[in-house]
């Protein structure tokens, strides 16, 4: 896994945490090199990553550009690292 792209409606407040979330988890799991930004869903495009992280309520819009990692609260670092785990081990 090269890129991770956060995405939510405006690309400012929700993807912006959760890039720094992912950056936090990754760094946790002693992952490196894996290159985290945010962005809002109007720029989605697909290939942009290997895998974009939204909330729950994103993941029927943002599916369509990749595998996509889906949360249900943007706040939860547990979930957030669970469901990264289950993606690099597929």
């Amino acid at each position: 896994m090269k890129k991770i792209v956060c995405i939510c409606g405006n690309g400012l407040g929700s993807s912006f945490l959760l890039e720094m979330n992912v950056k936090a988890v990754l760094k946790d799991m002693g992952v490196s090199g894996v290159e985290v930004e945010h962005s809002d869903m109007g720029s989605a495009y697909q290939g942009m990553a290997d895998v974009i992280v939204c909330a729950a309520d994103l993941e029927n819009n943002i599916k369509r550009f990749g595998e996509t990692i889906s949360l249900k609260n943007i706040m939860d670092k547990t979930e957030l690292k669970e469901k990264i785990i289950a993606f690099m081990n597929k």
